[in-house]
């Protein structure tokens, strides 16, 4: 007698993945590490740090161009940034375009810049550098949102940064 193979039904295996889940799983996973990985991770605060330590550092530089050059070098923000002039022999300023003094914008979202004279009321459109390295301290106040710092001069060439 022959023998025939029983004809019971094949039961399947639940014992792994199929092909499908696992490329639903990983496309799951590269979506995720995607919308993490492209998250904002830094806030107003530390990103206006940078621009006004940034700043404090060409204010800085700028004073001591003057003093090289032997001419005034005047700072003033507008226009979502800042530019640096530089007063010609005619007594214009112009202004300048080479590094690192070119026209610069501001690298986060700077909502407003006032400048004024430390320990007083006065305000002022723009700081000029002279061919001396001692000048009247000022306070440039960068705000962003509900975030703000003072760029503070210390009246014989250095900058620093505070919180208000």
């Amino acid at each position: 007698m022959p023998r025939y193979p029983s004809r019971r039904p094949h039961r399947r295996s639940a014992a792994g993945f199929t092909l499908l889940e696992m490329l639903v799983v990983l496309l799951i996973v590269g979506l995720l590490t995607a919308v993490v990985a492209l998250a904002p991770s830094r806030n107003r605060r530390s990103d206006l740090a940078e621009e006004a330590q940034r700043l404090a550092t060409l204010l800085e530089s700028a004073g001591d161009e003057a003093q090289v050059r032997s001419s005034e070098i005047a700072w003033e923000p507008g226009g979502g940034g800042y530019r640096f002039y530089l007063r010609d022999d005619g007594g214009k300023w112009r202004p300048m375009q080479d590094d690192p003094f070119h026209d610069r914008h501001w690298s986060t979202d700077v909502t407003n810049v006032s400048i004024r004279y430390s320990g007083s009321g006065k305000t002022l459109s723009r700081i000029v550098f002279g061919e001396e390295s001692i000048a009247p301290p000022v306070t440039i106040t960068l705000s962003s949102g509900a975030a703000h710092l003072n760029v503070i001069s210390t009246g014989i060439g250095n900058f620093v940064v505070r919180k208000p």
